[in-house]
């Protein structure tokens, strides 16, 4: 009996396979398409027409009037528009609950436009609505025995492959949805995701190729003062990361106090714009090509400079984030991460940059995204030095009892739907 009931299992797991591999490679062509989309406008909002104009993209003052131009036709959008662009993404997860195929064109459009326009948020949150809805919507039409949550597993799963490059990435975070754990058969609950994972993160990499790393020195094999001054590293990241985590709330509140998504994105764009115009360019946007210049150049800024522009990026997160932009809170903190572990780096060079960088980075994430295994892969995957994985597994701890008790980085919903005509 138990033999035939595994015999069963495996079939229905191995049949699973294909509709799990064409989702993963959709999911990793929706990221494609949507971030190619975003970068043709960009360069006309921030190449072509400044120079139309006789002026430049990191002028001051284009940077303060585009933002605050993003800000008001991304409120219009959320405001006037079918489907609202979906919820407000301050009071969601990374994973939450499968939207409406209706609310794809308006979401697509607003994250197109967030990306595009500099805004201080990646394409996680919006992309993954995306996927999962395409996915649900797709699996209701043609395969209607199959339940709703194989369609957002495997979407979830196939474009973090995507955004991440890897699969790996996606398994670990899918460890901890209470669906990989039914009946006990993780690995077998996985198999799905896990084909969609490496089928999106194929995808990605064949036709995108973009890159999570930063070149830096290699750490070398470590020693004890190498994990005392990570501890320590990482615990000043994640207490920065803190002072964003209880401003959100209240920001996120101060915001919805406005009486329409027209007034409060025309207003976060413009305090988004003051803040870009600080430090220019390399502030605005995701910050994943922009943390890779700045590693380049780390040397032609000031200790202080560094400091700055993780503070200022933190703020413009919070920012964008609360006031209703579009958009996902990892890649710009990990931005925020790589200006700060620099920034230590310059102020006491007998730390190494790439161990500065990756304890900061698992500090910060693991304060925004409370998730312990993507703090530990993304400072491992971005740092890219294998001699730095055991001090990470060693530094997590202390950080995690800092933040255990902490609350997650999502505003209460404010009264009345934020998409809803006033």
């Amino acid at each position: 009996m138990t033999t035939t009931t595994r015999t069963r299992s495996t079939r229905e797991i191995a049949a699973s396979a294909v509709p799990a591999a064409i989702l993963g490679v959709l999911s990793g062509l929706a990221l494609i398409g949507l971030s190619a989309l975003a970068g043709q406008l960009e360069h006309v909002l921030w190449d072509w027409l400044p120079e139309s104009l006789g002026t430049g993209g990191d002028n001051g003052w284009w940077i303060f009037g585009m933002l605050t131009a993003v800000g008001a036709t991304v409120g219009l959008v959320i405001w006037k528009l079918p489907g609202h662009a979906g919820p407000d993404p301050a009071t969601e997860g990374l994973i939450a609950t499968p939207l409406p195929i209706t609310v794809v064109p308006s979401l697509a459009l607003a994250l197109v436009l967030c990306l595009a326009g500099g805004v201080s948020l990646g394409p996680e949150n919006p992309i993954i609505g995306i996927n999962v809805a395409i996915a649900v919507w797709l699996m209701h039409r043609l395969l209607p025995k199959v339940p709703p949550e194989f369609g957002l597993i495997v979407a979830v799963s196939g474009t973090i492959g995507a955004m991440f490059g890897t699969p790996v990435a996606a398994a670990l975070v899918l460890t901890e949805m209470k669906q990989m754990h039914e009946r006990g058969l993780l690995w077998d609950n996985l198999f799905p995701p896990l084909v969609a994972a490496g089928a999106g993160g194929i995808t990605m990499y064949l036709l995108e190729g973009e890159s999570l790393s930063v070149a830096l020195p290699p750490l070398g094999p470590p020693g004890w003062a190498d994990l005392l001054f990570g501890v320590v590293v990482a615990l000043a990241a994640a207490l920065l990361a803190m002072g964003a985590l209880y401003l959100f709330d209240p920001v996120h509140r101060l915001f919805h106090r406005l009486p329409n998504p027209l007034i409060t994105l025309t207003v976060g764009g413009t305090v988004l714009g003051g803040l870009g115009a600080i430090y220019g360019e390399i502030s605005l946007f995701k910050g994943l090509t922009q943390m890779q210049e700045l590693a380049a150049t780390a040397s032609d800024y000031s200790t202080g400079d560094l400091f700055g522009l993780a503070v200022v990026k933190l703020a413009a997160m919070v920012v964008a984030a609360t006031a209703g932009f579009r958009g996902g809170r990892i890649f710009p903190v990990i931005f925020v991460s790589v200006a700060f572990g620099l920034g230590v780096s310059a102020l006491f060079p007998s730390v190494p940059p790439a161990l500065a960088v990756g304890c900061a980075i698992l500090g910060i994430v693991l304060v925004v995204s409370r998730d312990g295994w993507m703090a530990l892969f993304l400072a491992a995957a971005i740092v890219g030095d294998v001699h730095l994985l055991p001090l990470l597994c060693l530094t997590v701890l202390p950080v995690w009892l800092l933040v255990a008790a902490r609350p997650d980085m999502v505003a209460k919903p404010a009264a009345g739907h934020e998409g809803a005509p006033a």
